[in-house]
């Protein structure tokens, strides 16, 4: 990781001027396929619209994501809604858009906020784990998709938040006197699905849910598609 990161004094790594140019060049990559993935229904050219609206939600979480209502010593934080504003990519357009939409804003909180002790963990906390929320776009065309697919999501964070924290950050449970898995499955619980609670008890008023419909309409209409979305 030489050329794209160096240990610093506490054994983590930061990026180098490659290290962060080679990540902008991926968003910008992420981005770009973001306007040419095209679900079996879509007519018209969508990908102006799209690449606009995804760098939107990708930009507000990101602002969102640093305004922080609680923060856990080691790592995590109960944000603004900032998983939702990023699932909403994968509601609007589909698995596929979703999860690149994922990695472009996993990449920027490398960027804004890293820490790296290895690729590996590099690569499960801020690659794998983000772009999960992407998974929100299976339920994309489903009745309820957005609750739906933004419950999927999160429990794909979930995952990964999970899997790195047993395998690089276990040795943190000694001082609870739990097991690493225990330690990882309570910790990463705390803040994911807090959010989530938040988030979801927002969904169902339905004042946001009509709202929310509307948003959709706005991103997925362009020339050609006139039939109005199923109330989701």
């Amino acid at each position: 990781m030489s050329i794209f990161a160096v240990a610093g004094s506490d054994g983590s790594y930061q990026l180098t001027q490659a290290g962060y140019v080679l990540i902008i060049a991926v968003i910008i990559a992420a981005l770009l396929l973001i306007c040419v993935i095209r679900k079996p229904d879509q007519r018209g050219t969508l990908g102006t619209r799209k690449l606009v609206f995804s760098a939107m939600a990708i930009a507000l979480a990101t602002v969102a994501s640093m305004i922080k209502l609680f923060h856990l010593p080691m790592g995590g934080s109960i944000t603004f809604f900032s998983m939702l504003l990023v699932s909403l990519v994968g509601y609007w357009y589909g698995l596929g858009t979703g999860l690149f939409a994922g990695l472009a804003y996993g990449l920027l909180q490398l960027i804004i906020d890293p820490y790296i002790i290895s690729l590996p963990q590099m690569l499960v906390d801020y690659v794998f784990a983000f772009t999960a929320l992407g998974l929100s776009g299976v339920f994309s065309g489903a009745k309820h998709g957005l609750i739906k697919g933004y419950l999927l999501g999160v429990v794909g964070r979930y995952f990964f938040a999970v899997l790195s924290g047993y395998i690089f950050f276990g040795s943190y449970s000694s001082e609870y006197g739990m097991s690493a898995m225990a330690y990882s499955l309570a910790y990463n619980g705390i803040y994911i699905f807090t959010e989530c609670g938040l988030t979801i008890v927002l969904l169902l008023i339905p004042a946001v849910n009509k709202a929310m419909t509307k948003v959709k309409n706005m991103a997925v209409e362009g020339p050609g598609h006139g039939r109005a979305l199923k109330q989701s």
